[in-house]
């Protein structure tokens, strides 16, 4: 025998506005860890409130559009503070590389300034101790992971 759920006109259009938004917010927020992937990391888990499955009422339908909002706020901030820091990161790179004495030992990596990969860039002196003595800087780049290189070298 089929029962079926009975609710009022207005609280069923209600209730389906609202899982529209939350579908809407879902999708934003789904995106946003996306774009985020790997620099930042965005809490996209959905915390369950009840042991049973059962149909959620309008006041709980607000609160998760609510709590939805709220991370997508946060995850908007952490991406713009990420997008901020990587930019001063480049910046201070383009430096680097334009006077590598005013930056000594200084090592900025690929993920300070929002690239993919394992490589750095390391203001270094040129021909190690005399170099250091002479004033002698550069800009050494690495060629990416040691530990990629390290697994290739037991692999042969």
């Amino acid at each position: 025998m089929l029962t079926t759920l009975r609710v009022g006109g207005d609280e069923r259009l209600a209730r389906a506005e609202l899982r529209r938004q939350i579908g809407r917010l879902e999708h934003q927020l789904s995106r946003l860890a996306a774009e985020a992937f790997p620099r930042v990391a965005i809490d996209t888990g959905v915390a369950g409130h009840f042991a049973e499955p059962r149909v959620a009422g309008l006041a709980e339908l607000e609160q998760v559009r609510d709590a939805l909002a709220d991370r997508i706020a946060a995850a908007r901030v952490a991406l713009e503070t990420q997008g901020e820091l990587e930019t001063s990161n480049r910046e201070l790179l383009r430096r680097m590389l334009a006077a590598p004495a005013e930056h000594k030992w200084l090592r900025i990596s690929r993920a300070d300034v929002g690239e993919p990969g394992c490589g750095h860039w390391h203001s270094r002196p040129r021909l190690g101790p005399l170099g250091m003595l002479m004033g002698w800087w550069r800009v050494k780049v690495s060629s990416g992971c040691p530990l990629s290189a390290r697994l290739a070298a037991v692999e042969r």
